[in-house]
């Protein structure tokens, strides 16, 4: 039966990356909207948690502005898929024509003095689309893949984003992942990775919207050890005025400031908590695109009142 799900899994992606990108794009993304709806409708874990994070985030919301943020987080979540079926499709001019850049100078300038560039990015928007961007117009892109099941799912988003003109390592199962970004940093790449949700037990513990939460050290960690920039990213949609079609946005941050004083752990949480601060006014701004469909909050992973000891939470 796992198998079973598997090649279905497979079947459904390669579907998706097939049929979608042969429907006229309105209807395509009218089709991802009812999809959308008819998931929040049904609700489901996914959804559960969506709600659950967003209430963290906006705790000022009655139950019928959490209920219209929920279906509106759902649109901006399938609409990522929608495009990433559609993006292999897209010229680089498509693509720019999509894309809003704010606070880049700061980053053109490092890369065109030869430097690397780590951006420490939440799941936000379209970071997919934002890196076929980054890596045309900014210079290339190298960043990190999660390994997803099964492993042809995996591979499918491995060969699409390389597709784009990424170089994409996995997280697990590939050798040392820390030391193979480590290695691209010394030449003048832009490294995207998402650490707005740890994925080992090595991630940092920062204050994220008013809760205590975890995320990866890997960025902090890296451009302590290169010399190399370090910014918060942001990226959200926005309508464009007179149409049913959305832009993207992305925002760099300002650069994040390294300690002068202090051990290299805690210039590393010191840093982190900068980028969380970052993210974390974003996502109050922009709730709806934040694609958060897992446990983030460290209060919603410890053991409940109303849980019998030792049967702890699982993600």
């Amino acid at each position: 039966m796992s198998r079973l799900g598997d090649v279905l899994a497979v079947t459904g992606y390669r579907l998706g990356w097939g049929t979608v990108r042969r429907l006229p794009e309105r209807t395509a993304y009218a089709a991802f909207d009812r999809i959308a709806d008819l998931t929040v409708a049904r609700g489901g874990k996914g959804v559960q948690r969506l709600r659950s994070n967003y209430a963290k985030a906006r705790p000022e919301l009655d139950e019928a502005a959490l209920d219209a943020l929920v279906r509106a987080g759902m649109r901006s979540y399938l609409r990522y898929y929608c495009e990433a079926f559609r993006l292999p499709d897209r010229s680089a001019a498509d693509v720019a024509a999509q894309v809003r850049v704010v606070g880049d100078d700061a980053v053109r300038a490092e890369l065109g003095a030869g430097r690397p560039v780590v951006c420490f990015l939440g799941h936000l928007g379209n970071w997919d689309l934002a890196g076929a961007w980054g890596t045309k117009a900014l210079g290339h892109v190298v960043t990190v893949a999660e390994r997803l099941k099964p492993e042809e799912v995996y591979a499918e988003f491995l060969e699409f984003r390389e597709s784009l003109g990424m170089t994409i390592l996995p997280l697990t199962g590939g050798g040392d992942v820390f030391a193979q970004l480590r290695g691209h940093l010394a030449s003048p790449v832009l490294m995207p990775l998402l650490a707005d949700r740890d994925l080992t037990d090595r991630g940092i513990e920062v204050d994220l919207l008013g809760h205590r939460s975890k995320m990866a050290a890997g960025p902090a960690a890296l451009a302590l050890g290169s010399g190399a920039a370090l910014h918060p990213v942001s990226i959200h949609y926005e309508p464009v005025p007179g149409s049913w079609r959305h832009g993207l946005v992305i925002t760099f941050h300002d650069r994040v400031q390294v300690p002068t004083t202090g051990a290299t752990r805690a210039k590393a949480v010191a840093m982190t908590q900068q980028c969380a601060d970052a993210l974390g006014d974003a996502i109050r701004e922009h709730t709806q695109d934040w694609h958060m469909l897992q446990r983030v909050f460290l209060d919603d992973l410890e053991p409940r009142a109303d849980r019998p000891a030792g049967a702890g939470a699982t993600s």
